[in-house]
């Protein structure tokens, strides 16, 4: 089964959407980009909160054996 973590890669500010571009299999940049267009269309103000719940609910990728080396 396929979880959901924040990119160590594709990382600009904390992860959380190169993460999802990583679970879709799509590129993190259509993500970023669909992002900030629908949170300038919607207001922005909910875009930041969840982009900082997702902070907090989102693990870091663990680390295996052979990453750490």
């Amino acid at each position: 089964m396929k979880k959901l973590y924040r990119s160590q890669d594709n990382k600009v500010i904390a992860g959380i959407l190169g993460g999802i571009g990583e679970y879709f299999d799509v590129d993190p940049v259509v993500i970023r980009v669909l992002f900030v267009f629908a949170a300038f269309a919607t207001g922005v103000l909910p875009f930041v909160v969840a982009y900082i719940v997702a902070l907090f609910i989102v693990p870091k990728r663990p680390q295996t054996q052979s990453e750490s080396k």
